[in-house]
């Protein structure tokens, strides 16, 4: 999650929502990463997550992730709860809810909706106060750049 912490820095540093992500295999090894890039690259589906996945499945050259966790710093929205379930990763561990658009425990649970054609193990709050910290303060910042 503390490689995650730092790609979501980058991101927040490039202007964009701090969200980052990797991806490890069964023994731990980094495998991918990601952070947001929706205004660098003019791409809605930039998410954090949506990149991790799209560099894991490269690198692996399969889309089915068995025995691969995903680590995100925000729990992700209704599109990155999608693709989780189609990579068919073993695990997802999250930092923070989204209370807003959180589509894995807070707002909805697609993982163990009856749409899920794939159950994880999911483990949200790790390293949250952290998580939480980063995204208030980019936001403060947004906000005082407005005034």
């Amino acid at each position: 999650m503390s490689k995650a912490l730092e790609l979501a820095q980058v991101a927040g540093d490039a202007g964009e929502v701090p969200v980052g992500a990797v991806i490890a295999d069964a023994e731990g090894n980094l495998i991918a990463e990601g952070e947001n890039r929706k205004e660098r690259d003019q791409d809605p589906t930039a998410h954090a997550e949506i990149i991790a996945l799209r560099s894991a499945t490269k690198n692996l050259q399969t889309w089915r992730l068995h025995g691969c966790t995903l680590y995100v710093t925000l729990e992700p929205c209704p599109m990155c709860a999608g693709a989780i379930l189609q990579s068919r990763l073993d695990r997802l561990v999250y930092g923070v809810d989204d209370t807003k658009t959180g589509a894995i425990r807070t707002v909805l649970n697609i993982p163990d909706s009856a749409a899920s054609n794939h159950h994880l193990i999911v483990i949200g709050g790790i390293l949250e106060s952290a998580c939480r910290q980063q995204l208030q303060n980019w936001f403060a910042t947004k906000r005082h750049q407005k005034q």
